[in-house]
């Protein structure tokens, strides 16, 4: 027993929940950028990869009712490793493009799946008490992911650039570099997992059942109160960072003479994965300490002021151009807080429109809409930018923001939304 130990087993699980989400939305980014695709091509191609994501709800229901959570996610595991190594083998082909992204819509539909039996394996493997402690470690090591991925691995990546003088060998070593981790935790979860006593399918309800119930939660979301306006805050809340965070990397990575900043793989690496990781979990941090104190009734709207004016720190930097890095890094960790401060707004919303009857799977409904919300504008931040140029991209961005004003202003009831 002294092995399940929820400290064997918690922190890994939610680094193998968050690397492979980090490494599919952003990592690929800086890779294609990196192998010269065009903007319009790389903000395309990865928004299509939220798709997961976002109909993750529709075979959640299944997950419960074939096998147990404990073999869905070592299987998951066991998928993406495989899937990440596929995009090491085949980066170097002369189709890279269409294999690895092929490989990438591999573990995206992996990693989502992941998610449903990972979040619910939680639950069954943790007694309410601990649950209540643990949280904390689930997301410090989701954290601790996103810093490996969007920081370390590009990094990594920067500098095999630079020793081995090929693009595509270096991230090919990368990825391979990727999916033997992924492989070792595969391996480890496999001896390490607990198997609790909760954790079996349901074999005594039948799939039409199942279904049938899932299609009278899904209906009763639609039929909440205010559904509508909720709807468009889910989609609408995060417009300008959906399209900002599609262009960061690629207007960091392109030389000044194309309007970017020149930077090199290794400095967007400890600049996007590292300062601005920083920044958006002290902003999340304090964002959650002054709503816990006093309420979102208080806070939302220096939550929607916080989410919408930092992101004015790219338009100077596209006017400015600055070579100074310390100048740049101050710039993305503001930009960046300012997300985290804000985003908690976003986040709790969910939660107090999920409360009721069915509010697990409400809330993964919310979840849905939320990477909708991401997909379709990053899909086209590409086009806009390449029409548009950089500076006035950026300024477009500060336009949006406008949607994050209106919908937050039309919700109703929101001063009695607590923490």
């Amino acid at each position: 027993m002294k092995r399940h130990s929820p400290w064997t087993w918690v922190p890994s699980l939610y680094f193998a929940e968050g690397l492979p989400y980090v490494i599919v939305m952003t990592l690929s980014v800086t890779m294609y950028k990196r192998m010269g695709v065009s903007n319009a091509e790389v903000a395309l191609y990865t928004g299509w990869l939220n798709l997961p994501w976002v109909i993750k709800p529709l075979w959640s229901p299944f997950v419960d009712l074939i096998r147990s959570k404990r073999w869905w996610i070592v299987c998951m595991q066991l998928l993406i490793g495989a899937g990440l190594a596929g995009v090491a083998l085949t980066l170097p082909a002369e189709r890279y493009l269409q294999l690895t992204l092929a490989f990438f819509w591999l573990m995206a539909f992996s990693s989502a799946t992941h998610d449903i039996a990972a979040d619910g394996f939680y639950m069954l493997g943790l007694n309410s008490r601990d649950q209540a402690f643990y949280v904390g470690i689930r997301s410090t090591f989701y954290r601790i992911a996103t810093i490996a991925g969007q920081g370390l691995l590009i990094m990594l990546a920067g500098y095999l650039e630079q020793k081995t003088d090929t693009v595509s060998y270096a991230w090919s070593l990368t990825f391979f570099l990727s999916a033997g981790l992924f492989m070792a935790l595969w391996a480890y979860h496999l001896s390490f997992l607990p198997h609790p006593a909760a954790d079996r399918s349901y074999k005594h309800k039948r799939a039409s059942e199942l279904l049938r119930d899932f299609l009278f939660t899904f209906r009763s979301f639609f039929q909440k109160e205010g559904a509508g306006t909720a709807i468009l805050f889910m989609l609408l809340y995060r417009l300008p960072e959906a399209q900002l965070g599609k262009m960061s990397i690629p207007f960091l990575l392109d030389p000044t003479e194309q309007g970017g900043l020149g930077m090199t793989t290794a400095q967007i690496g400890f600049t996007q994965g590292t300062v601005g990781i920083i920044g958006l979990t002290l902003g999340g941090i304090l964002g959650g300490m002054t709503v816990a104190r006093h309420g979102l009734h208080r806070w939302l709207w220096p939550m929607v002021w916080a989410i919408s004016l930092p992101d004015a720190v790219y338009v100077y930097l596209s006017y400015a151009q600055p070579a100074d890095l310390l100048l740049i890094n101050s710039s993305i960790f503001i930009e960046q807080f300012g997300y985290g401060f804000g985003f908690t707004a976003y986040m709790l919303y969910l939660i107090h429109f999920s409360e009721g009857q069915y509010q697990t799977a409400h809330y993964a409904i919310c979840t849905a809409f939320m990477a909708l919300g991401m997909m379709i504008p990053g899909m086209i931040a590409g086009w806009i930018q390449e029409l548009l140029g950089y500076r006035l991209f950026f300024i477009w961005i500060m336009a949006c923001t406008s949607a994050t004003f209106i919908v937050t202003g039309r919700l109703k009831n929101r001063f009695r939304i607590q923490a």
